[in-house]
């Protein structure tokens, strides 16, 4: 072997053999979904269906937000320059960070914090909780994972939530969530929701996933999203058009099925 040899436990390629953390992947082809094999991938295993199940969830929670997020705006323009539809999403990926789609991995960091505390002082979590945001305002530092600019009461947080206790992801880092946001309301005296990110983040905590992972799935759920739009700025628009990111309406179906 070359100095230069390396080693990766992902994936094995070998004559009409394809291996995914040691599994062929033509095998798990029509077995698994692919929120299944997203957990494969990443957690070198095979999730039960409870877990498949959570993972759904999450990745059909942000699979698009109308037109106005920068990721939309960003992918449209670009595809509106004549630019290929790979560079049109490669934009809109770009701008997910830390003020948009990124605060999953932030929020799940809080959460971890608070949990941390609970459990090496032996205090309740939401105590730990309190003690947290006390200190975040003190020094004037953003709450990632809380408040949104349409939503108070977030429809896809209160889903997924649904779901996580239907799952049995629905532990300690949900309630040092919830803790916070009771927290933020008693030392500031108004509500500051749980947005989605924040959801997602600590339902992904509670299935084990470190948050150096978290903001990736948002970019995994967006992705889809973002190609509709390219799709259709590409199809329905005319080039180099001024993209209003406010004057535009929705001009499709509604089915409001419970």
């Amino acid at each position: 072997m070359s100095e230069h040899h390396w080693k990766t436990r992902v994936t094995k390629i070998e004559p009409n053999r394809i291996y995914v953390r040691g599994r062929r992947i033509d095998k798990l082809m029509g077995k698994i979904t692919f929120s299944q094999a997203v957990y494969l991938v990443l957690k070198g295993e095979l999730p039960d269906e409870s877990t498949g199940k959570m993972l759904d969830a999450i990745l059909v929670s942000s699979i698009d937000h109308g037109a106005t997020p920068p990721s939309t705006l960003v992918a449209r323009t670009i595809a509106s320059t004549g630019n290929p539809p790979h560079a049109a999403l490669a934009g809109g990926i770009l701008t997910i960070y830390k003020w948009h789609g990124g605060a999953i991995e932030n929020a799940m960091r809080h959460y971890v914090d608070v949990v941390k505390r609970s459990e090496t002082k032996g205090e309740d979590i939401r105590e730990s909780a309190r003690e947290f945001v006390k200190e975040k305002l003190s020094n004037k530092e953003r709450l990632f994972g809380f408040g949104h600019r349409i939503h108070t009461k977030d429809p896809r947080t209160v889903k997924l939530f649904e779901v996580a206790k239907e799952t049995g992801f629905y532990g300690k880092y949900v309630e040092a969530a919830h803790g916070i946001k009771e927290a933020f309301k008693e030392l500031k005296g108004k509500e500051i929701p749980i947005n989605v990110d924040g959801a997602i983040g600590a339902v992904l905590c509670e299935m084990g996933f470190p948050p150096e992972l978290g903001n990736f799935f948002f970019i995994m759920s967006r992705t889809p999203g973002l190609i509709a739009h390219i799709y259709e700025e590409i199809t329905e628009e005319r080039p180099m058009r001024v993209i209003d990111p406010v004057d535009h309406e929705y001009a499709g179906e509604i089915y409001d099925e419970e």
